[in-house]
């Protein structure tokens, strides 16, 4: 079966000697022409420590592609960070970067005509910004994750991002030395990776996992840490089998698999921007899924893991106690998750958790058995109403009272015949502008 069955297009012929001179140009021989041209879409920049680390990842890529009989053709793609940005006019370009790196991927794949594409990203949006550019060119695809960050340390306790905002609200209340407040600032974030707790890119990279078009183990390796340049490497073989047997992302992201990605969410304690992004994915994919969908999956999944933000752990944790897959053969076991789903390995879902336990180890505490949850329903409620009648989504963990109560406020109806009142702005009512918000 031909292998380059796309950049054949651009490779073959007489008509395509001048394309072939300028790939000599590049280093290339006769022979690797008829090898399957597979793109490295790098996210590496110095722009922020989610990405700093890429670059190892990329190199391994590239030597596994090689090594597996392909060329790698390695261009890049932006990314701004949200930790970095946030308070400030900067968040106004942070969704639209998602899109701009899925321009970039579905770009530059489309008009090199590549035969397959690996995507190393490691921050908010370039999860599923790289996502949504392999579904769009549909061509065989990996995601390759940069990694989670390493806890920082003070004084015997584990630090990540949330700790310096924390460390503002204490320092600013006068509860707080200054000598902490800056040893927690300079402490928090040792090195390169992205945060450590289930906050966005954490939370995106498990659910690639889940969907099948990350390698399994791989959502939660730190990025210091050397497995993961291995994992890359293997990444790279899988992606270039894909690439002979035509295994594209649309056969992999199915409406099927998306309900297990958002059952892992669900089970971790993942971040409210999952919400938004599965939305666009799933548009991308062309896969029928709507925000009614995650509230039928949260009936019905636990919070099966304690991490941060809002509980005690962090992905490096989860990692050690047995990692996705072991959350997977947990809700699989429990009939939560859709084992016939096919994968980027060329197993299904069921045949990759084969050898993992039903229920996770005793002697770790970050995942929970499917009798012993942190909430026996999910953590993302979908809210419907005049504030939002299209729906919204809300984190629910923590909260000891899912009503909200208090005093009258100045502007309640004060009688029914002010209920009755047509619709539109009173304007003798106060001012009610929504607030801006950010979560990482």
């Amino acid at each position: 079966m031909k292998i380059n069955r796309r950049s054949a297009n651009i490779t073959e012929g007489v008509a395509r000697a001048p394309n072939r001179s300028m790939y000599y140009a590049l280093g290339y021989e006769e022979g690797d022409f008829k090898k399957p041209m597979i793109g490295v879409a790098n996210g590496h920049s110095t722009i922020t420590p989610c990405n700093s680390g890429l670059q190892k990842l990329a190199d391994a890529a590239v030597a596994g592609i090689e090594a597996a009989g392909g060329n790698a053709q390695i261009f890049g793609t932006p990314t701004i960070s949200d930790g970095m940005a946030m308070g400030t006019e900067g968040m106004k370009y942070s969704l639209v970067s998602r899109e701009v790196i899925a321009d970039c991927i579905e770009t530059c794949v489309g008009g090199q005509w590549m035969d397959g594409v690996l995507v190393v990203g490691g921050c908010d949006k370039n999860m599923p910004g790289g996502m949504m550019g392999m579904l769009r060119a549909n061509v065989p695809a990996i995601y390759v994750y940069g990694g989670t960050i390493l806890p920082g340390k003070y004084k015997g306790q584990d630090l990540n991002i949330v700790s310096v905002f924390e460390a503002v609200g204490q320092f600013s209340a006068g509860n707080m030395s200054e000598e902490d407040f800056c040893q927690i600032e300079r402490r928090a974030i040792p090195g390169s990776g992205s945060c450590g707790g289930m906050y966005t890119a954490n939370t995106m990279s498990s659910a690639f996992e889940a969907l099948g078009m990350s390698l399994p183990y791989s959502s939660t390796m730190a990025n210091p840490h050397e497995e993961i340049s291995k994992s890359a490497s293997e990444a790279a073989r899988v992606l270039v089998e894909a690439v002979k047997n035509d295994l594209k992302p649309r056969d992999i992201v199915t409406r099927k698999s998306i309900e297990n990605a958002v059952a892992v969410i669900m089970a971790t304690g993942g971040s409210t921007n999952a919400v938004l992004h599965f939305l666009a994915i799933a548009h991308a994919a062309e896969v029928e899924w709507t925000i009614d969908d995650f509230e039928r999956v949260r009936q019905k999944v636990p919070v099966l893991c304690d991490l941060k933000p809002s509980g005690q752990y962090l992905a490096v944790d989860l990692h050690q106690a047995g990692g996705i897959p072991q959350v997977m053969k947990t809700l699989l076991a429990a009939d939560l998750l859709h084992g016939d789903c096919i994968t980027i390995t060329g197993k299904t879902v069921a045949e990759n958790l084969a050898a993992l336990p039903d229920v996770p180890r005793a002697d770790q505490k970050v995942i929970r058995p499917i009798d012993k949850p942190m909430y026996t329903h999910g953590h993302l409620a979908i809210l419907k109403g005049n504030l939002s009648p299209e729906g919204c989504v809300a984190k629910i963990t923590g909260l000891k009272n899912p009503v909200m109560t208090g005093p009258a406020r100045p502007w309640a109806p004060a009688s029914p015949a002010c209920r009755a009142r047509p619709s539109g702005r009173d304007s003798a009512a106060p001012s009610r502008r929504r607030p801006r918000s950010s979560s990482p």
